[in-house]
């Protein structure tokens, strides 16, 4: 279940690093989105929750291609 809503990254452009990461729940509870994204400590989220160590993660990188997407002038 999404808690929090994707927010596109800033800025636009560059190069940008994602990472997925999954916890299994030792039963059911309510976590809250945190209050920030910079900066944001996983192990300290996963402490917190008591939810011990991923069970799965994946990461990359993403560019947007120049010319791709965005505003478009016409004349």
């Amino acid at each position: 279940e999404e808690i929090v809503s994707y927010e596109s990254p800033r800025p636009t452009s560059g190069i940008h690093r994602l990472v997925f990461v999954l916890f299994r729940q030792p039963g059911r509870q309510s976590i809250h989105a945190p209050g920030w994204r910079q900066n944001f400590i996983t192990r300290d989220f996963a402490e917190y929750y008591n939810l011990g160590s991923p069970v799965a993660a994946v990461y990359f990188n993403c560019q947007r291609q120049a010319g791709s997407g965005g505003r478009r002038l016409i004349l």
